[in-house]
């Protein structure tokens, strides 16, 4: 699905959207997904997330020159899909932790002080030298910087997603991508009080969980059909709740009896449904002309899709070809460091696609594929560096105070 914006063209994260989840369940599990704490099979779908972002963004917004770029731009189109990969991720492990940790003395205080030590400290970091220090840069001086400045409220307060929701267009430049951080941090803050209240009664929680995912998919479907502007159909927290809510769904079901063994033998049946009600609703589109809600429900099959691949992760047994690759060390490395990489990747590919660095480039080495090629891979590896660093230099050492809010799995 081509994504109408260049912020879901950038959300990714969310978050967690993007941010790491804490790992200190004490619990284990096995391949078939019972219940337990870390699963190694999920940093390779975070580490699959983040590359489908970071290849949409800097390949995939070009305008293609040639066949082969055309057929390009289309395939890594899909890769604004990761923000939407990173929401079923992130509801399945915040409401694994939540529910294993409900019965915990300081609940409440050691789910968000362990969310603020990882989320906060790079993002308010980022804020400050995005407002504070480039400003002063003189080459960077009545460029994006400035006008962005004018919006700063916004992003110190968790708004970067409702600003252009209600402007109809993306107006947050290096930070459009923040908008899925900003939908993840909107989740945390009623999550946790439903999940405690609920988690005695799994049943009833998997209902309210089913319950606001329909919820969330109709309420888009009904804006879309009264003309409400796609950027805030994308952006929007009460429209982003599906993807979400279907991961903290199965995140509970996991921690039932049988855990996810019906699951996988259901899995076929999973990812064949929506994929024809894709392919129908494509045809339909095509001969019967244009169908006002069909973005939204094309995201809404395109997200049980990618549900259907978080199971898969889940159920792979270690040895296949999917739970290698899911366990594999690039995926994992990836994974570990996806929010410093979702962070710091669209100031790069914002530069250089405002900027047309792309077509200079091109006529230097003579090809516009090689070009894009170089670029892509610079840039790609460029982010990993700066992710790297700052996860090493800086994020970890705070990370290190959660010791101080341990998050005690029950029994």
């Amino acid at each position: 699905m081509r994504v109408l914006d260049s912020a879901r063209r950038a959300p990714h994260p969310p978050a967690r959207g993007v941010a790491r989840l804490s790992r200190t369940v004490t619990s284990r599990t096995d391949a078939t997904g019972a219940p337990g704490g870390h699963l190694p099979a999920l940093d390779g779908v975070r580490g699959l997330a983040i590359l489908a972002v970071l290849l949409f963004h800097f390949a995939g917004e070009i305008h293609p020159v040639g066949a082969l770029e055309r057929v390009l731009v289309r395939v890594l189109g899909y890769g604004s899909l990761g923000v939407d990969l990173f929401f079923a991720l992130s509801g399945f492990l915040i409401t694994d932790i939540l529910v294993a940790t409900h019965a915990a003395p300081h609940y409440f205080r050691s789910f968000y002080m362990r969310r603020a030590l990882r989320i906060f400290p790079l993002y308010y970091a980022v804020l400050a030298v995005v407002f504070f220090a480039l400003p002063l840069v003189p080459a960077l001086q009545g460029t994006d910087l400035g006008t962005l400045g004018r919006f700063q409220a916004w992003a110190w307060l968790y708004g970067v997603n409702v600003f252009p929701a209600l402007q109809g267009g993306w107006t947050m430049s290096y930070l459009t991508h923040f908008w899925s951080l900003a939908v993840e941090e909107h989740f945390y803050l009623f999550w946790p009080f439903l999940v405690w209240w609920l988690a005695p009664r799994p049943r009833r929680l998997m209902q309210a969980a089913g319950a606001l995912a329909g919820l969330s998919f109709a309420a888009r479907l009904l804006a879309a059909a009264q003309g409400v502007n796609p950027v805030a159909l994308t952006v929007l927290t009460p429209f982003q709740l599906d993807a979400l809510c279907l991961g903290g769904f199965f995140a509970v079901w996991r921690r039932q009896a049988g855990g996810l063994d019906p699951i996988r033998r259901l899995l076929p049946a999973f990812f064949a449904v929506p994929a024809a009600a894709l392919v129908a609703l494509s045809l339909f589109s095509r001969f019967a002309g244009g169908l006002a809600i069909a973005p939204a429900l094309r995201s809404g099959l395109l997200r049980l899709l990618l549900v259907g691949l978080l199971l898969r992760a889940l159920t792979a047994p270690a040895t296949s070809f999917d739970g290698r690759f899911f366990r594999s060390r690039v995926m994992g490395f990836l994974g570990k460091y996806s929010y410093g990489l979702y962070v710091y990747h669209h100031f790069l590919s914002y530069y250089f696609k405002t900027h047309d660095v792309l077509t200079p480039l091109a006529a230097r080495v003579g090809s516009h594929p090689l070009a894009l090629a170089l670029l892509a891979g610079t840039s790609i590896a460029a982010t990993v560096v700066i992710a790297w660093l700052s996860y090493e230099l800086f994020e970890k050492h705070l990370l290190q105070l959660k010791r101080f809010f341990p998050a005690t799995a029950r029994p």
